[in-house]
């Protein structure tokens, strides 16, 4: 039976799903504030079309997926999706990212077809300037979606926090301190150059080990968090006796690919092997056709680079491959 190991002997047993690369919000790291050109939705993978790729890469090892966007729940009835993916056997778990603005409504829902995880893009706990980063976010409604999604279950929940040198690296103390008192796991993400051709992501790029001169500056100790759940590429840490950790996902100063076990869909059908480079194929015209579907996915996963030299593009060296000009929204991340 064929399964998705690449040749340097990664299983993949993960696929991120973007169902749309449209977002009710322009978070400043992700897509321009104007300008941005959408797919057409006779371009964009069907729920029924979505729900054929998946059971055809769930017979070869496919066993996690993540819904990702542009922001997932601008798309109509995603609940519907997320109940097909569940009946898809080998499936064993279901994630899903959002901006939180639409999550009050839709977490009930949300976990009652079949979501296991939840994580919330969330890079201020002040109000104005939130609204500056999404350009037009309300702190108040994502918090109000943060209870719901408490209220509904939802464990373990991760707030996904993108660092940025000027703007918000001055609340990492007050992410810390948010992480002692809930049971949340608080993620600093290393600003990444998705679909960046300017110097702005270098000028804002901040180290995580800024995490840890923060946490000692505040006189505290840390730990290693260990069984972690759904815990991906993160590094994860603990302050003794807090109800929650933080983790740090670092993919510039300290690449994770060794571990890689994903691959990505984008929302108008493109398979892509590594979210930096631009390499990527399109499955759509196979759809209907269940082995050659998943002779494409071995090809993509053959063609996998070893890692993505993120690095290099922060010292502006020469690169091996083509960095992706399509921007995070459009990917899924």
């Amino acid at each position: 039976m064929k399964k998705l190991i690449d040749k340097y002997g990664r299983i993949h047993d993960y696929l991120r799903i973007s169902v749309t690369d449209r977002c009710n919000l322009r978070c400043v790291y992700c897509m321009p504030e104007e300008g941005m050109e959408f797919e057409p939705s006779d371009r964009i993978l069907t729920y029924e079309e979505i729900t054929e790729v998946v059971s055809a890469i769930a017979k070869i090892g496919v066993r996690k997926l993540r819904l990702t966007g542009g922001e997932p729940l601008v798309r109509k009835e995603i609940e519907k999706l997320i109940r097909m993916l569940s009946a898809v056997e080998g499936i064993e778990d279901i994630a899903l990212t959002t901006n939180g603005m639409y999550l009050e409504k839709k977490a009930e829902l949300l976990k009652e077809a079949g979501v296991t995880r939840i994580n919330i893009s969330l890079d201020s706990l002040q109000a104005d300037r939130f609204a500056m980063i999404t350009r037009g976010g309300d702190l108040s409604r994502v918090l109000r979606g943060l209870n719901a999604a408490v209220r509904a279950g939802f464990q373990p929940i991760k707030l996904n926090v993108v660092l940025m040198k000027g703007i918000n690296d001055d609340e990492i103390a007050d992410f810390i301190r948010l992480s002692i008192e809930k049971p949340l796991q608080i993620r600093f993400i290393e600003y990444m150059p998705i679909g960046h051709d300017d110097n702005g992501w270098r000028e804002r790029y901040v180290p995580l080990q800024t995490i840890f001169n923060t946490v000692e500056s505040m006189g505290l100790t840390y730990e290693k968090a260990e069984h972690v759940y759904g815990n991906g590429p993160a590094e994860n840490f603990r302050i003794p006796g807090a109800g929650g950790t933080f983790g740090l996902i670092h993919p510039v100063s300290e690449h994770f690919c060794d571990n890689c076990n994903r691959l990505r869909l984008t929302a108008d059908g493109n398979i892509k092997p590594c979210l930096y480079w631009d390499d990527e194929w399109n499955v759509r015209p196979l759809i209907g056709n269940e082995a050659l579907i998943q002779d494409l996915f071995m090809r993509v996963l053959d063609a996998k680079p070893e890692n993505h030299e993120m690095a290099k593009a922060l010292s502006q060296e020469t690169q091996s491959h083509t960095p992706t000009v399509r921007r995070m929204s459009q990917i899924g991340g």
